[in-house]
């Protein structure tokens, strides 16, 4: 193959199929069934998404970040606010998930306002993490330019001195979580010859409208 020509890179998609009369009235509900299938198949990194915003410069931005939480509210990820995407999600409260999981030949879209989640369930994730990602959090400086990775180190050394046998740390006040409130979830399931499957679910008000699209 030549460098550059993906042309003949393919692969037919064969394993299920997707109707409107296959899928629950609620998207969550449907996301919630393909997602433990998922986790059932593709293990604890199933939660891994491309979350897409706005940058700064009113270009695109994406990002693989791992989903923590999901419910009828909406899907939430967490992050330094003071990082790209966390000034990216605070000035553009617009932003899109999107999960592919390969081997079940499936693709979920998720496009919806941001809000930030209330400091209470940020402290209570922030302490339910492991004591090394609590400290990381303090110690980097996320998406800030930096001399080298001793920068780094040193800052972790730091604050593991400054927590030195303290049960409890507490979160930056820089440190939190963004909720995802959908108002547009679309499941896509790998069909052969490209005629692939598209269920979208559209919010009309409070109720969810059911719509089948072409690929």
């Amino acid at each position: 193959m030549s460098r550059g020509q993906l042309g003949s890179v393919r692969k037919e998609y064969s394993l299920r199929e997707l109707d409107v009369s296959d899928v629950n009235a609620n998207p969550i509900d449907q996301f919630e069934g393909w997602f433990k299938e998922a986790l059932e198949r593709e293990g604890d990194e199933a939660n891994a998404t491309t979350l897409s915003t706005i940058g700064l410069d009113g270009h695109p931005n994406g990002r693989i970040v791992l989903l923590k939480f999901y419910s009828e509210d909406g899907f939430t990820i967490y992050t330094n606010y003071n990082s790209v995407k966390g000034q990216e999600l605070s000035n553009h409260a617009f932003a899109s998930l999107t999960f592919y999981w390969k081997s079940l030949e499936r693709q979920v879209r998720i496009r919806g306002n941001v809000e930030k989640v209330d400091p209470v369930i940020s402290d209570e994730y922030y302490n339910s993490r492991p004591r090394a990602s609590r400290i990381g959090a303090w110690a980097s400086p996320q998406s800030q330019e930096i001399k080298n990775r001793e920068v780094l180190e040193e800052k972790e050394q730091f604050y593991e001195n400054k927590f030195d046998g303290l049960e409890t740390i507490p979160r930056p006040e820089g440190w939190g979580g963004f909720m995802i409130n959908p108002t547009t979830i679309e499941f896509w399931q790998g069909r052969p010859s490209r005629l692939h499957d598209r269920i979208v679910y559209q919010l009309d008000g409070t109720d969810w409208k059911i719509k089948r699209l072409a690929p």
